[in-house]
């Protein structure tokens, strides 16, 4: 492709002395540069693309777009074209090379820190139930239209990003395109939107969840955090804001594009007469401006209800018909990995695996166990924290496993690189010592020592994994699926 017809699609202005320049291929990784490929400098947490220029240029590179020129580079027979922020030219440039994939989908992005997920499938499950075609990017699973799986794999095999990068990104929405898909329902991560990937999407409607402490390793500070959420909303056309959190009111005063708010108390969708049944799930009247309607949800927790407000109001303002909303979400089946019971050989005890891997995840995931569990019936939570990530939330969850759970088993919850042992030293910080609790180092071993522990009509939550089936402890990736190791541990208590 001609570069002036590159840059012409993605809405960049290409320099004259090379608008004839054929590019082959787009990359940011100078390991992957061909003859005629166009490669664009990315700085990134450890490396900086722009230290690569030379040998980019010395292995064929025709054009390099870069945000500062080096001063040893050699230039050559390279283009070297300068931006003030290539990470947004990159989301741009990968937009354009597949065919401007998103001015031909309906693209709806789900941010927040907890509830991305959820609320993301369940609109894919609503609008597929009702006949639509749809696509869903997340951090679970990647869906085309039919539920055809799409193998989005990042270049980093330790990587489990919510919003892929550009080059994966953009070639997964002209995927969509090529299947009929008319909308496009994504979990958009505050990382992906500091960092530009996003930057070529004009979404139809952004929702907001929640804002708790997380990700702190990267951005520094909550007001950071929170700016990058903002930026969903100055890309999109409306947004969708639940106010029922100090974040979600702090947007609504200074949110860059029109919206609407959502709250089970008072907002432009509110919730009335909600009932909860346990285990089986919730029920309540969603009013809106101009009318209202039943939802009736299977799945359990108090988050479920809010996660099921926004999915009903984002899809009302989709123009979705409300009686078919309310039908198809009577309907849904969650996401893995979000409030799920396993399936075991024995009724005298659940287990319930769950994402929750924040103090605030931890805390909703925990009342909502106690809501549903039996009279008699205790909690036992088997719970870690994330090496190399935020250490300022280890001791808060602490405290909340320690305040509602009735008995804590700390353990390892993907040490990454990071020494297990500070870990555990940062959690225990927060436990009451007065309170029944015990460190088992190896997951697999927790697991384990919950299932035999268990009485009649305890409940054992294990949280933190959620939909993962791997760990991660010296920097090596291994299978670990809690699933497997519960029926194991069910069998041997047998």
């Amino acid at each position: 492709m001609r570069l002036s017809e590159l840059f012409g699609r993605a809405g960049l202005e290409c320099p004259e002395e090379a608008e004839e320049i054929q590019v082959r291929n787009i990359v940011t990784d100078s390991r992957r540069v061909e003859k005629g490929s166009l490669f664009i400098c990315l700085k990134g947490m450890s490396t900086d693309g722009h230290e690569y220029m030379d040998e980019a240029i010395k292995s064929g590179a025709s054009v390099i777009v870069a945000e500062q020129v080096r001063d040893a580079c050699v230039g050559g027979a390279a283009a070297i074209i300068l931006h003030d922020n290539t990470r947004s030219v990159a989301a741009r440039l990968y937009n354009a090379w597949y065919g401007n994939p998103t001015k031909r989908l309906k693209i709806v992005g789900v941010t927040g820190t907890n509830g991305k997920t959820s609320v993301s499938t369940m609109l894919y499950e609503v609008f597929t139930s009702l006949g639509y075609k749809a696509g869903l990017i997340g951090t679970v699973k990647c869906l085309s239209v039919g539920g055809k799986v799409l193998k989005i794999t990042s270049k980093d095999p330790l990587a489990n990003m919510t919003t892929p990068d550009p080059e994966e990104l953009y070639c997964a929405l002209a995927q969509f395109v090529r299947d009929g898909a008319e909308y496009v329902f994504m979990e958009v991560s505050s990382h992906a939107l500091a960092l530009g990937k996003v930057d070529a999407i004009c979404f139809e409607l952004a929702v907001f969840t929640n804002l708790s402490r997380d990700h702190l390793d990267f951005h520094g500070t909550m007001d950071e955090y929170f700016k990058a959420k903002c930026r969903l909303f100055e890309l999109s056309r409306i947004g969708l804001v639940n106010t029922d959190s100090e974040y979600g009111e702090k947007l609504a005063l200074g949110c860059p594009c029109p919206f609407l708010t959502v709250s089970e108390t008072y907002g432009d969708f509110c919730a009335q007469n909600v009932k909860y049944h346990g285990a089986a799930g919730s029920e309540y009247i969603l009013k809106y401006p101009n009318g209202e309607c039943f939802i009736s949800i299977p799945l359990a927790g108090e988050f479920s209800v809010t996660n099921s407000m926004l999915c009903a109001s984002a899809a009302l303002v989709c123009g979705l018909n409300p009686q078919g909303v309310s039908f198809a979400l009577s309907r849904v089946r969650g996401a893995e990995g979000r409030m799920e019971r396993v399936r075991i050989p024995t009724d005298e005890f659940s287990v319930i695996i769950d994402y929750a891997h924040t103090p605030d995840a931890l805390e909703k995931l925990l009342k909502s166990v106690r809501r549903i569990r039996a009279p008699h019936g205790h909690t036992i939570l088997v719970f870690g924290c994330g090496g190399e990530r935020d250490r300022s939330k280890r001791r808060e969850m602490g405290q909340i496993a320690s305040l509602l759970a009735d008995f804590v088993i700390i353990t390892s919850d993907n040490c990454r690189g990071e020494d297990p042992e500070r870990i555990f030293s940062d959690i225990l910080t927060g436990i009451d010592k007065e309170k029944p609790y015990c460190l088992i180092k190896e997951r697999s071993a927790a697991i384990e020592s919950a299932v035999m522990s268990a009485r009649y009509g305890d409940i054992i939550v294990l949280a933190g994994k959620g939909h993962e089936r791997y760990e991660i402890n010296n920097g090596v990736k291994r299978p670990f699926d809690e699933r497997k190791i519960v029926k194991a541990a069910c069998k041997k208590r047998c």
